[in-house]
């Protein structure tokens, strides 16, 4: 499944990765906001899978730009 993700960010284009981005940001607060409140959170490894999700994102736009920058 990693390797379908990467490969599916790969293929958005730049507008698409950053609302991609905010999604997983987004959900991100809303998992953090129940589990400090103190309410039942369905899956807490979720909160693991989204920061991980928000850094591949973020390294595929770095190399985007990286490559754009010439480096």
């Amino acid at each position: 499944m990693l390797v379908r993700e990467v490969r599916q960010l790969r293929e958005m284009s730049e507008a698409e990765l950053l609302e991609r981005l905010d999604q997983l940001k987004a959900e991100l607060r809303k998992i953090r906001s129940e589990i400090g409140t103190g309410g039942g959170v369905g899956k807490p490894a979720r909160a693991r899978e989204i920061r991980r999700s928000i850094a591949r994102a973020l390294t595929v736009l770095r190399e985007r730009r990286r490559n754009v920058q010439g480096g």
